[in-house]
């Protein structure tokens, strides 16, 4: 994976920033999560790693809940309180889950975080429906009674985001169908489907965090950057990351034939190895029973340039992150945390 310049300490700091993080979040998301019909909480606590199938309290594997600590980070990059912003932390990781749960339906993934997903244990129609109320709950949270004069902005930042990743994920499955897609169409397709939420999230912290018009934006524009590098990285792994880390099979999404960037770049490469891989993806039976090995177009991807292609892009977007963050006025330990959270992102196979 790309190579970053980390350090033990940057390490401990982001992991301790998505510990407060969790810490500060959970009780909101469990309280939001209660008022679900109780068939629907049921099947939402299993797949927060709350419950097991059974319903009896468990400590399975949860997020690292990464976009609730962008929220408090940059709340407090601004220089308010991530106490204060909990709300839009927890409205962000409904619509994260929201996603994941019908991802999983979508993909056919019948693991996620090394355990059964929900759609497997419950079945397709309630993992659907429990999506759905992850979504409901989201805007709901921001438009509780009481709530600061900016949430109805915060409300419409929040849809726009959400119909963004709704689209992103349909152009997702429309390339399934298609024989060919152009490289930017693929950038498009990911920043409407990863970067969008992320850097909503980003500017949901600096609005609640008191930011001022410039600061929030250009926390936005963080957020995107680092989305970006987020699916980037997230392709690398879907191809060559270790499943004891990603919790999915090798190769995962080279068997399930998807066209994600690394394989798109590959495949637009205009080299012996990306048209030898075209011929190949359309084979309907990938894996070992008689079809070509995943191995196979793992070393045709990286052949075609695939793989460093997505390597120094991913490189790049991080490089336009941290130039962000260097561009704002508030406490600079608030913007080192940040920091650290992009390093934890780019090295995300460790």
């Amino acid at each position: 994976m790309t190579t970053v310049p980390d350090t033990k300490d940057e390490r401990r700091d982001a992991h301790r920033a998505l510990r407060e993080a969790r810490q500060l979040l959970d009780p909101g998301l469990r309280a939001w999560v209660r008022r679900l019909p109780e068939p629907v909480a049921r099947v939402a606590s299993y797949h927060f790693g709350w419950t097991d199938s059974a319903g009896r309290p468990d400590t399975a594997p949860a997020g690292k809940a990464l976009r609730p600590a962008l929220v408090f980070g940059c709340a407090e990059a601004v220089g308010g309180r991530a106490a204060d912003a909990v709300a839009p932390a927890v409205a962000v990781e409904l619509i994260h889950n929201f996603s994941l749960l019908h991802d999983d339906i979508l993909d056919g993934d019948a693991t996620r975080r090394h355990r059964a997903t929900a759609w497997a244990v419950f079945g397709s129609s309630a993992a659907l429906l429990a999506g759905d109320a992850l979504l409901n709950q989201a805007g709901r949270v921001l438009a509780e009674p009481g709530g600061p004069p900016h949430a109805l902005t915060g409300v419409r930042w929040l849809s726009d985001a959400t119909a963004q990743l709704i689209d992103g994920e349909q152009t997702d499955l429309a390339f399934e169908e298609r024989a060919r897609v152009s490289l930017d169409e693929c950038l498009l397709m990911t920043e409407r489907k990863t970067a969008a939420l992320l850097a909503c999230s980003c500017a949901l912290g600096a609005l609640w965090g008191g930011g001022d018009e410039h600061a929030t934006e250009t926390l936005r524009r963080f957020g995107h950057h680092l989305g970006m590098a987020f699916q980037l990285t997230d392709d690398l792994l879907g191809i060559w990351g270790d499943p004891r880390v990603t919790g999915k099979p090798a190769g995962a999404d080279l068997a399930s034939r998807k066209k994600s960037l690394p394989v798109v770049a590959a495949l637009d490469s205009g080299t012996p190895a990306g048209h030898r891989l075209a011929e190949l993806y359309t084979d309907e039976e990938p894996g070992e029973d008689g079809g070509v090995p995943v191995d196979t177009l793992a070393a045709l991807v990286a052949e075609a340039g695939g793989r460093t292609w997505a390597e120094e892009a991913t490189a790049e977007q991080l490089t336009l992150a941290r130039g962000c963050l260097t561009a704002l006025p508030g406490p600079p330990e608030a913007a080192a945390q940040l920091t650290a959270l992009v390093n934890l992102v780019a090295d995300r196979d460790h």
